[in-house]
């Protein structure tokens, strides 16, 4: 499984519905006592959360204790420990994960018993809900920094709503929130169609490219599941689409829903910046909705990309009637999610940070950032994503690649692929001029410790496990 959609808010598996019993639009209607398979799972736990907040009865089963299932026992779940076919009598659903197993015992007893069953990404889409609102957070890039943009804002207009992001935000310590007021915001992941589970009031698209070319077809394929997931938006809800991205305007073409635009400066846009400046690196500016001063922002976090994902969370505040204050309060608040260029610390006089960047688009942001900042150099340790991306988009990784000082390349990840290519990053390596090609993480941090010098900027980037190379580098500090 892509770990890009795993670590996404949405908490999405591969949508294979195992073992569905057919079940109406309105699948929690008439359901008291949910069991969950796999209960101490981090996926499972803020659904329980949720809903058990929300008054259900919930019982779960997993075959280790943990914090997770202690904490779900102090909340009044009941939690076996071991699977037993016994586990789902009364119940009048089970929710299991992808990672639950198809022969799995008490998924063929609910099956024998008649009871329904689903896969908890498709839960999560009817959870959403049993909320007045639900802004359903979209696109290719930048997910994840605006979805807790926009948690940082709602927080901050004291609307204490429920979130689900795929990172960590340091205001919550975690990827997630149970709130009680009445918005839900989501980050929604579109491999596999995943997003197309949820029943967004408030969808928004940052924009839309190639990316998951293992799922999708091609561009046009991924636009239309794009335009899919903003048809969901019902009547009394919004559409709010990036007006400087071609694939995100065309994504909403021909919708007979109203879409509110969002722009860098197209002063025909429903919101946009002005008056924008740059302080190292960070930008300041007024957001601006139909003319008028709605907000002023001075962000925290570098990058021109990311003026456009505040604009994009502003936008979804707006149209649900948050103060323009709350807008500046909460982007004023807000340092960044982990692992979206978190500074991780210093190694004899470098800056090391770390960063999500996976995609040429999300590489081209991060350094051409990284390079407006005033380091002597720029040293990117990049381990690229699955096979299938890093074939599919091989030259648009080698341009941008070659932006740094200094590229240093780890092997491929894999993530849920095989190697059935035949393609290494040494191939990168051999495009990249002066680009350093290693083998495994400890050479990358060993390649590190070697350039290290003051007044440099070392990044490492990423969507497996390339921070532990710069978490390895600190430890030598």
């Amino acid at each position: 499984m892509d770990s890009v959609c795993l670590a996404a808010v949405c908490l999405l598996e591969v949508c294979l519905l195992m073992f569905v019993t057919d079940y109406t639009m309105h699948l929690l209607d008439n359901v008291k006592k949910i069991h969950f398979i796999g209960c101490g799972g981090s996926g499972m736990y803020p659904l329980i959360q949720i809903l058990t907040a929300k008054g259900y009865d919930i019982s779960g089963s997993d075959v280790l204790d943990g914090s997770i299932i202690r904490s779900e026992r102090e909340m009044g779940v009941k939690v076996s420990l071991g699977h037993a076919a016994d586990n789902v009598i009364g119940s009048d659903l089970v929710v299991y994960s992808a990672a639950i197993a198809k022969d799995n015992v008490e998924l063929n007893a609910a099956a024998s018993y008649g009871i329904p069953t689903v896969e908890r990404s498709v839960l999560l889409g009817y959870v959403s809900r049993l909320y007045k609102d639900s802004i359903c957070v979209s696109g290719t890039h930048g997910k994840t920094t605006t979805t807790s943009m926009a948690t940082h804002i709602f927080m901050a207009a004291q609307a204490d709503p429920t979130v689900m992001i795929g990172g960590t935000l340091p205001m919550l310590h975690a990827g997630y929130r149970v709130g009680k007021g009445n918005t839900i915001i989501l980050e929604s992941c579109e491999y596999c169609n995943s997003f197309l589970n949820f029943f967004p009031t408030v969808a928004v698209i940052l924009n839309v490219g190639e990316d998951h070319l293992d799922f999708f077809r091609d561009l046009a394929d991924i636009e239309r599941s794009f335009h899919a997931f903003a048809d969901l938006v019902p009547q009394r809800g919004y559409v709010i689409a990036n007006a400087d991205d071609k694939g995100a305007r065309d994504a909403v073409a021909g919708l007979s829903h109203p879409v509110f635009t969002f722009s860098l400066a197209d002063r025909t846009a429903d919101c946009y910046a002005r008056d924008v400046a740059f302080f190292d690196g960070c930008a300041s500016f007024d957001v601006m909705i139909h003319g008028e001063l709605y907000a002023h922002v001075d962000l925290h976090i570098p990058g021109k990309h990311n003026i456009l994902n505040a604009l994009a969370a502003a936008s979804a505040a707006y149209v649900l009637g948050i103060p323009g204050q709350a807008v500046t309060l909460g982007l004023e608040d807000f340092h960044g999610a982990g692992r979206r260029f978190e500074h991780k610390g210093s190694y004899h006089g470098a800056a090391v940070y770390d960063d999500y960047a996976h995609h040429p688009a999300e590489l081209h942001a991060l350094l051409t950032t990284a390079r407006s900042m005033g380091y002597d150099r720029v040293i990117c340790a990049f381990q690229p994503h699955t096979y299938t991306r890093t074939k599919a988009l091989f030259d648009d990784f080698v341009r941008e690649l070659q932006l740094p000082d200094v590229t240093v390349l780890a092997e491929i990840y894999a993530a849920r692929e095989q190697n059935v290519l035949g393609i290494s990053s040494r191939d990168l390596a051999e495009k990249i001029p002066g680009a350093i090609y290693c083998s495994t993480l400890d050479k990358v941090t060993d390649t590190l410790a070697s350039l290290a010098r003051p007044g440099d900027l070392i990044l490492t980037v990423g969507a497996g496990d390339i921070f532990r190379a710069g978490e390895k580098l600190l430890e030598r500090a």
